[in-house]
């Protein structure tokens, strides 16, 4: 029974192999036909009885058809006279006649029939492979018998049909091929899709990568679309594997191919030599000249042989010029142009008119802190220093007397034409005012001045343009103490001076205000006396002490200890009180008075006069004691116990007197640093 069951599953497969060889038969004629038919009645036939038939059919169909007599077990009886070496060949021949394929592998296939869905490709597999004729719309001409490279997807799939794809195949050679371009530096060429944020989308060989903005072109691209549509060569700069990103870039290249044109251009430059160039960029600082494919500086001073505020003034984008080679950098690929050094220096042109005190017109064409230059021709400057721009000594900012583009005339002063370099004078074209200043500015004489300036030790005044003179802070008033002249008076203020000193050949003038009124000082040495007493009102209280205002607006110092009250507090600021002059100093102009001073002496007179008092009271005791001793000539033994007593204690009130009367006297004289 069991050897039955086994013949029954052979037939099986039987019929199984009758089905395959079947379909190999349709196929075939549809390749011969060049279309694909649909499945016929006998291929139906054929699968119906491979997928359906029964064991207990094929017992009956054996015992009803004519080859009820087949032998089941010919295959173990060695039919066909096969010995095992031979069977052992024919099943490798048999088994080299399919490809192994894995999957996630690119193959090989070829065409066998293309329709209006799928691409048949015979792989060398047992069976053949289907693939979507959408694939293939890049290659509109495919015919049978191209070839083409196919991923292996899936070996079968839920129909058991072999599952490829021609577009994942060309995917994965174009990451290999991408990567390749990385690491070898290799140059792709892809297509310009669209246009999208910050760049471009660039196709190549089915991968898309972004190309930026910045990596178009050397020079800036505001207008991204002209460039949609276009088949452009690349470099690939970045890939980023876990998101299937690449970055390319165009830029690249340009530089490579001006970098190669630089160093041509470099090697053959001399110094001095002529060149035609294109202006590229304009700055404030220079222009850029396109030599050709690489690029030279035009520095702004080597422009002209005159002063510009900026190169736009003479040269324009895309302008056409001829420059001279300056300097230039092999390695760095730096190149310095000229193009003033094209034309003679202005300087040679110079006519011999000009000479040391010649007058010459032109423009100030720069201001700084020390001078201003003036332009005589283009290219010829010469410097009006600030001390030669006026006679007077306050101008000090060559701002406050002249400005840019003004227009005036000037006297040379030196003149070196080897050196190129000239001094002018704008003061020299007015007569010098202390020509006769001794004259009109003897000593002693009264004039009106105009405050120009102010420093910590006086005041600079004019008296007329040129004639400046100086009043010390000291010469400023005979009461008032000022620490800064601009408590006094203030710029632009006239002031009645006096001439105290002049030195006309240092160009020196000394002045001064309080001279004007006589000296109070000698007035106040009467009033001001030493020890007397004046009411006064605390001005200002600092560490050192205070400033007091006493009357006829002298103002007194009182040191901090002597601000001290009989209650042990101070004298505060805005406070009155009386004062006692302790020190007067007529030619520093200084009073130094004393509050504590006041009550101090008339505590100590008080104590004077208390022992005083207890002199006169113990003076008086002693001579009581004396009448009593002379009264009386006969006394007990008591009574003179009770004398002696007495006596005693009117001795000891008198020595106790004596002791405390130097004591008080001492206590009661101020001392000489007190009085300081």
């Amino acid at each position: 029974m069991q050897s039955q069951l086994e013949n029954w599953e052979k037939e099986k497969n039987y019929l199984m192999a009758k089905k395959q060889e079947a379909e190999k038969e349709l196929k075939a004629k549809e390749a011969e036909l060049g279309t694909v038919t649909a499945p016929t009645a006998e291929k139906e036939t054929i699968e119906s009885e491979a997928d359906s038939i029964s064991i207990e059919d094929i017992k009956s169909q054996i015992k009803t058809t004519p080859d009820a007599d087949f032998d089941w077990d010919a295959d173990d009886k060695k039919f066909g006279n096969y010995s095992d070496s031979d069977r052992e060949k024919m099943e490798k021949l048999y088994d080299g006649t399919f490809s192994s394929i894995t999957k996630g592998e690119i193959i090989t296939g070829t065409v066998v029939n293309v329709n209006s869905k799928d691409v048949v490709l015979n792989v060398g597999f047992k069976s053949d492979g289907l693939v979507s004729v959408s694939e293939f719309r890049d290659t509109p001409d495919l015919k049978i018998g191209d070839t083409v490279e196919v991923f292996v997807e899936s070996q079968e799939d839920a129909n058991g049909q072999l599952v490829l794809s021609r577009k994942r195949a060309k995917t994965q050679k174009s990451w290999e091929r991408i990567n390749s371009a990385l690491d070898n530096d290799e140059i792709i060429t892809g297509f310009v899709k669209s246009r999208t944020k910050g760049g471009l989308i660039v196709d190549i060989m089915g991968v898309e990568a972004f190309l930026p903005g910045s990596q178009i072109d050397i020079k800036p691209i505001r207008d991204y679309d002209v460039y949609v549509g276009k088949t452009m060569e690349f470099k690939v700069v970045k890939i980023n594997h876990e998101f299937k990103n690449v970055v390319v870039s165009h830029k690249v290249l340009i530089e490579d191919d001006l970098e190669n044109q630089k160093t041509e251009i470099v090697a053959k430059l001399e110094k001095g030599q002529v060149l035609e160039g294109t202006v590229k960029n304009i700055t404030d600082f220079g222009v850029f000249i396109d030599l050709g494919g690489v690029d030279g500086l035009l520095h702004i001073t080597d422009i002209s042989w005159g002063r510009i505020e900026h190169p736009r003034e003479i040269l324009a984008l895309d302008q056409k010029i001829n420059v001279v080679v300056l300097d230039f950098d092999d390695e760095k690929k730096r190149i310095a142009l000229g193009l003033k050094q094209l034309t003679p220096h202005p300087w040679q042109s110079l006519t011999e008119d000009i000479q040391v005190g010649s007058k010459v017109k032109g423009k100030i064409v720069t201001v700084a802190d020390y001078g201003a230059f003036l332009e005589i021709i283009p290219g010829v400057e010469g410097l009006i220093h600030v001390s030669e721009m006026s006679w007077s000594q306050n101008l000090r900012n060559p701002q406050e007397f002249l400005k840019v583009g003004d227009e005036i005339e000037a006297q040379v002063l030196t003149l070196d034409r080897d050196e190129r370099k000239m001094s002018l004078g704008i003061k020299q074209l007015t007569p010098d005012p202390w020509q006769n200043a001794a004259d009109r500015y003897a000593v002693g004489t009264q004039h009106i001045a105009t405050v120009k300036n102010m420093t910590n030790f006086g005041v600079f005044v004019e008296l007329e343009d040129g004639i400046d003179g100086l009043i010390h802070i000291s010469d400023l008033s005979w009461s008032k103490k000022v620490n800064h002249p601009n408590e006094f008076t203030k710029v632009g203020e006239k002031l009645d001076v006096i001439v105290l000193e002049l030195d006309v050949e240092n160009r020196k003038l000394s002045l001064g205000h309080k001279q004007l009124e006589e000296n109070p000082w000698d007035t106040f040495e009467t009033i001001f006396t030493i020890d007397s007493i004046h009411e006064g009102t605390v001005l200002k209280v600092t560490e050192k002490g205070a400033i007091v205002a006493l009357p006829y607006g002298v103002e007194g110092f009182a040191p901090t200890k002597h601000l001290v009250k009989e209650d042990g507090k101070s004298v505060k600021a805005d406070e009155v009180a009386d004062f006692k002059i302790i020190e007067f100093n007529k030619e520093n102009k200084r009073i130094v008075i004393s509050h504590s001073r006041i009550w101090e002496e008339a505590r100590a007179d008080a104590r004077v006069q208390e022992f005083e008092n207890r002199k006169k009271e113990a003076k008086s005791a002693t001579n009581a004691v004396k009448k009593v001793k002379d009264s009386v000539e006969k006394s007990t033994l008591g009574d003179l116990s009770v004398l002696a007593q007495l006596k005693e204690q009117m001795e000891g009130a008198e020595s106790k007197a004596r002791k405390a009367a130097p004591a008080a006297a001492k206590k009661a004289e101020p001392s000489a640093e007190e009085g300081a």
